[in-house]
């Protein structure tokens, strides 16, 4: 056996050992990595952050059980007519509004960061159900739990910023075509038609085609529980104490009628449908079937139970877990992103008004917790609502405790009150849907967008009809794709000012760019300089000011080169100003042949007028060398913070001293 080693076997144990050590490292770094993030997820803190119950809790007062029982009980009130309404433009068997209406009572309970944030069925989360599911339960249920799970890892991976992009006008111009298209459809109940499409540039002519089978006596319920429901609004919103005469102290009586008033209008869809309720019952019991019905619900609470990924029709699987998500689509993604969008804004702005903050990642987990879970229960898609929020905050709750009470009145409505839901006209939950969705038409903005931004007129409107008459991916897609255009078109189109700054004996171009330089813009940029620069009689220096320039890439780094080059083929120079030092400093690490930089326009001017001007005694110019000037040391710490001052130098010109000037 051989006992030496030659040298290219020991070169290669040595690399070997080094690899060795090398893969030992990144194992460590990792194993201390995941060691630091198990130890920040598992402390008091992180806890807390994650749990918000473990902050009210410990320190709520006796004093607030009354207060948030009251609003809980009153949101419960609301929301029980409203369930099944949703559930009808659902297009689902009434039960199931009821079945997305508790679960997110509870669990926001434990999660949720908002006091006054109540989760449940809303309008627009609903009519994007009923566009994504037609109508089947199954549908409805795995499109909740897979919402819930979008939901909930774009939370544990921070991804909430992604809604940004869906800009205002984008959003008011979707929630007011949904508005429309959820009253058209309601029209259906109100006026007694059947078979009209869901659509609503389909359901418009169909429902003139069959106007002449309207029945008179659901248009005549839905007309009067419309007027009852906007006049219980009017009067809850009047503000008595600030009515003329009322600067004493109203009395006893007159307190009562007022809580007895605002009691009326806030729970005024309730009283609507078991008025309404009530006159159909009292007819059936004489033989007076008039109304159109609601049909006969399913009685009793839901299983508690993993949802079913496979649709059953006369004992046959017809569809199975892919079919029916291939089926969903894209509203895996669309249902998840607007309703954690409708949420988040719902809790900033009634956060604003309580003087707290939320913390959009947490209630990103929280709908995604409550939509997961809810698919248990067979619950279709939840999120914020804004009407149930307001009566929640109106009826002065206090903390996350009183979505427990309307989660529990839910439950027993569902156990107790189910063989009575029968009787509701159908025209009355119509009239509860069209009421609640026509203050969502964003009318009032369009004024606002032509005095600030007229081009923000053009993404409202586009996404408004592409809502509309495409639909409500198509019509996000052109909206958001229009606002994204809006957004970049300055990034490819900067704005700059471009002026001549007399020197003698040549003049010198002044060329300030006004916002950031990106890759888009080099082309446009080059445009902008040569147009002026390269004239008949072209300027022998041209000076850009970037003191807007923030950020840059390689695009524009290689298009200021060719530039360089393409003015010293001209026999011109280009000339640099106003520089932040980072960019600076990387444009010094790429090594552009030709850079020349100076603190300010004017030293660049009082440079050339010295460099243009011989000296006095020996008629000599000294021109400044690219060679001699590239040992320059510049600074790498590219901070924004640190100034152009950092780097020294001072170039001599004879008769004439030059300071504060920076050549590369």
């Amino acid at each position: 056996m051989c006992d030496t080693v030659d040298s290219g076997t020991q070169v290669a144990i040595h690399e070997l050992g080094n690899r060795d050590g090398e893969d030992q490292g990144w194992r460590e770094d990792i194993k201390q990595g995941c060691s630091r993030f198990l130890r920040s997820c598992c402390t008091v803190k992180t806890a807390k952050t994650r749990l918000p119950i473990l902050t009210w809790l410990p320190t709520y007062r006796l004093a607030w059980l009354f207060r948030d029982f009251v609003a809980g009980f009153t949101v419960g009130l609301t929301v029980i007519p409203q369930g099944l309404a949703y559930a009808a433009l659902a297009e689902l068997p009434l039960q199931y509004g009821l079945y997305s209406a508790f679960m997110g009572c509870f669990v926001y309970c434990v999660f949720g960061g908002s006091r006054h944030v109540t989760l449940g069925p809303t309008a627009i989360t609903t009519l994007m159900v009923a566009e994504y599911v037609n109508g089947e339960p199954v549908y409805a249920v795995v499109l909740c739990l897979l919402a819930g799970c979008v939901q909930f890892l774009m939370g544990v991976l921070h991804l909430g910023f992604l809604v940004n992009f869906i800009s205002f006008p984008v959003l008011a111009g979707f929630s007011s075509a949904a508005a429309i298209t959820i009253a058209t459809s309601q029209v259906k109940l109100v006026l007694g038609l059947k078979n009209i499409p869901r659509s609503f540039i389909k359901a418009v002519p169909t429902i003139f085609q069959k106007i002449t089978h309207t029945n008179l006596s659901d248009m005549g319920m839905g007309i009067v529980c419309f007027v009852v429901l906007i006049v219980l609004k009017k009067l809850k919103e009047v503000d008595w104490d600030k009515k003329k005469g009322t600067l004493q102290k109203p009395p006893l009586w007159q307190k009562i009628l007022r809580k007895v008033l605002w009691l009326f209008g806030t729970v005024r869809n309730a009283v609507v449908v078991v008025a309404a309720s009530l006159v159909a019952y009292g007819l059936l019991t004489r033989g007076i079937s008039t109304f159109t019905l609601t049909k006969e619900i399913k009685p009793g609470l839901p299983a508690f139970q993993p949802p079913q990924f496979w649709l059953v029709k006369n004992g046959t699987v017809v569809k199975n877990g892919p079919e029916i998500i291939q089926d969903i689509g894209v509203g895996l993604v669309i249902v998840p992103l607007i309703g954690f969008l409708e949420s988040i804004a719902i809790g900033k702005a009634f956060a604003r008004k309580g003087n707290y903050r939320i913390d959009a990642t947490q209630e990103l987990i929280a709908i995604g917790v409550t939509n997961m879970l809810g698919s248990f229960v067979s619950a279709y898609p939840v999120t914020g609502s804004f009407g149930r929020t307001a009566v929640n905050y109106q009826s002065g709750v206090k903390t996350q405790l009183g979505g427990l009470f309307t989660g529990i009145l839910v439950i027993l409505a569902l156990a107790f009150l189910t063989p009575s839901f029968k009787y509701i006209p159908s025209a009355a939950l119509g009239a509860v849907i069209i009421s609640a969705v026509i203050q969502m038409v964003e009318y009032s903005v369009i004024p606002v967008f032509w005095r600030v931004k007229k081009l923000d007129l053009l993404a409202f409107f586009v996404t408004f009809f592409g809502v509309l008459l495409l639909g409500i991916q198509y019509g996000i897609a052109l909206g958001v794709g229009v606002s994204l255009i809006i957004l970049l078109y300055p990034s490819a189109r900067p704005r700059a000012t471009v002026y001549p700054a007399s020197i003698a004996p040549d003049d010198v171009l002044i060329v300030q760019l006004e916002s950031g330089l990106n890759f888009p813009a080099v082309d446009y940029m080059r445009d902008v300089v040569a147009k002026d620069a390269f004239k008949e009689k072209p300027y022998k220096n041209v000076v850009m000011r970037c003191c807007c320039v923030s950020d840059i890439d390689c695009t524009v780094v290689q298009a200021l080169d060719q530039l360089i080059e393409e003015f010293e083929a001209r026999g011109l120079k280009l000339h640099f100003s106003c520089m932040r030092p980072d960019i600076r400093a990387a444009l010094v690490r790429s090594k552009i042949k030709g850079f020349r930089y100076f603190k300010t326009c004017e030293d660049a001017i009082a440079a050339m007028r010295a460099v243009s001007e011989p000296d006095q005694e020996n008629g000599e110019v000294i021109m400044t060398d690219h060679a001699l000037l590239s040992n320059i040391d510049t600074p790498d710490d590219d901070t924004p913070g640190n100034t152009p001052d950092n780097v020294p130098c001072t170039i001599h010109i004879p008769a004439v001293n030059v300071s504060k000037v920076t050549a590369v």
